[in-house]
């Protein structure tokens, strides 16, 4: 059995190796991706926090191979599952086949594409909420039942989901019992112009570099453990609380821009991973502790997928980013004073 002391060694190499490889991370990927800082980061604190994330964004800006180039250098087993309308739940999770054995004829499972590391469900609302919802249970439990047979998944599993604009032709909101299962909601933008200057010059010159593998699955379940250990204050947890409690309207203390935007706020999740997103951001930037500007950073990838607004915020021209850049400015941190 290994000591305390060489347990703390361990614990101590991990976080090194964790911090350092950031750095080698962001050079890995702009091999192949250009810019998206902040998309990257968030993408990766969620990888290290164990949560699954949801990419956001118009087709074209690379979604898919930065998910792909990121399962590549954590050498992670990738799946890519393409939704499409006519796609059915038994496509993701597999089946039950009548096959001859030598024992006779049997039901075998065969294994569907959601057995993997990496799972990249992409364009999940363009299939209708019966096959979304076959993920649930993949994301939640970690398994899948076929048959009333339980099939454990293989460890670490993360789900990385790209959507289009709801507002695109062809496309089925995801049921908020689905969404609560992100940890995050990552919006991927257009590049500057700068920026995809390159990236046409990139893509369109001869050959490629490919991307090196630098972690394995032994070491991101190792910075799980590392992410949970963490400490974090009472007064932080608090203050992720109360500002997730503040997007909920028609409540004690809520805001009455939340009453008069917010149809529907925020659960204890949204507190867990405020909480957790913090604690492995403060990780990878090589600091012992949390803090509140931690919380704030990740309020919107957090939040923005939680809080539903209503049909007269949409007619006052208000979205949920600005209802989450209110929150932030009413909610005070630990500390702050009401002003």
């Amino acid at each position: 059995m290994e000591t305390e002391t060489e347990t703390q060694k361990a614990d101590a190499q991990a976080v090194e190796k964790l911090i350092a490889g950031r750095a080698r991370i962001e050079t890995e990927l702009s091999k192949v991706i250009v810019g998206q800082k902040e998309v990257i980061e968030q993408i990766l604190i969620a990888l290290f926090a164990g949560g699954h994330c949801l990419i956001t964004g118009a087709p074209g800006l690379a979604k898919t191979l930065l998910v792909k180039s990121i399962a590549q250098i954590f050498h992670l087993k990738f799946q890519r599952i393409q939704f499409t309308p006519d796609l059915m739940p038994a496509d993701i999770t597999g089946t039950e086949i009548l096959q001859d054995t030598s024992e006779g004829r049997k039901m075998l499972f065969v294994r569907g594409p959601v057995f993997g590391n990496m799972i990249l469900a992409d364009e999940i609302n363009r299939t209708p909420p019966k096959t979304q919802a076959a993920l649930l249970e993949a994301m939640q439990e970690h398994q899948v039942t076929a048959a009333g047979v339980r099939h454990a998944l293989e460890e670490p599993f993360f789900v990385l989901a790209t959507q289009n604009p709801i507002e695109m032709e062809g496309t089925y909101p995801l049921p908020e019992a689905q969404l609560d299962r992100f940890m995050f909601n990552v919006v991927m933008d257009y590049l500057p112009e700068a920026d995809e200057v390159a990236v046409v010059q990139q893509t369109t010159a001869r050959g490629g570099k490919s991307i090196e593998a630098l972690f394995t699955g032994e070491d991101v379940l190792k910075f799980h453990e590392l992410v949970r250990q963490m400490p974090i204050s009472a007064d932080l947890i608090r203050y992720a609380v109360r500002l997730t409690a503040a997007s909920r309207p028609q409540q004690k203390d809520s805001p009455q821009f939340v009453n008069d935007w917010v149809s529907w706020g925020a659960g204890t999740r949204a507190c867990q991973f405020l909480a957790l997103g913090a604690k492995a951001r403060a990780l990878i930037q090589g600091r012992t502790h949390v803090s509140a500007e931690d919380i704030r950073t990740l309020a919107a990838p957090v939040l923005r997928h939680r809080v539903l607004v209503n049909y007269r915020a949409e007619a006052e021209g208000t979205n949920v980013e600005t209802v989450i850049k209110k929150l932030l400015e009413t909610v005070k941190e630990p500390g702050v004073q009401a002003s």
